[in-house]
């Protein structure tokens, strides 16, 4: 994600949004200060260009980021999909991944408590469910062609729901990459307590 920095020419300094280069690992491709540097025009028709919608309302800061992730998330799939928590975009990516605080390893922290949070990596939402004793499960009746149907969590300590079924992590994260979706998710309420609220969406059909 874009960080501040301050450069300084003559006796006077310049603010600027982002540090020179690339800041983010593994993905040669993308050079955010160059992003960062291109008008609001072109920002949105590249964003529109690569299917990404809902930008006529967003401002500089918030389009610069979009492409980002979209540029990011093509790098890594082109690796071979790595699963680095990278965003995934699309015509129809909502307001809620907008403006989400992107979270790519078990080492991000939440911003403040009650902070809108997204990924995609593996053990981060791995963890994230065992913490509240979470099992991965599919709603039965949905699933098709042997694949699992619409994807949930189960939370058997707070009473088991029956339409839920238990399925292995595998499967749950080949149909999560498959359908290639986003976590949604809180690790704390805005009073501090432990959130058990999330959701998954698919950026090209709004629906998990």
């Amino acid at each position: 994600m874009p960080t501040k920095s301050t450069s300084r020419r003559g006796s006077g300094s310049t603010a600027t949004t982002n540090p020179p280069g690339n800041q983010t690992p593994n993905t040669p491709d993308v050079n955010e200060s160059e992003i960062a540097g291109l008008k609001v025009d072109e920002l949105r028709r590249r964003l529109r260009d690569r299917g990404v919608g809902g930008t006529s309302d967003m401002h500089k800061a918030d389009l610069v980021r979009a492409l980002v992730r979209s540029l990011r998330d093509d790098s890594g799939r082109a690796g071979g999909g790595a699963r680095g928590g990278g965003v995934r975009t699309g015509a129809q990516t909502s307001r809620s991944v907008r403006y989400a605080q992107e979270i790519t390893s078990v080492d991000d922290e939440p911003e403040r408590p009650g902070r809108s949070l997204v990924t995609t990596d593996h053990e981060v939402i791995r963890r994230w469910a065992e913490a509240r004793k979470g099992v991965p499960a599919t709603v039965d009746g949905t699933e098709h062609d042997g694949h699992a149907g619409v994807l949930r969590f189960d939370f058997p300590a707070n009473g088991r729901e029956q339409r839920l079924r238990e399925i292995s992590w595998e499967e749950w994260f080949r149909a999560f990459d498959e359908r290639r979706l986003n976590f949604i998710y809180q690790e704390e309420r805005s009073d501090g307590k432990r959130s058990n609220f999330f959701r998954l969406e698919n950026p090209d059909r709004e629906d998990g």
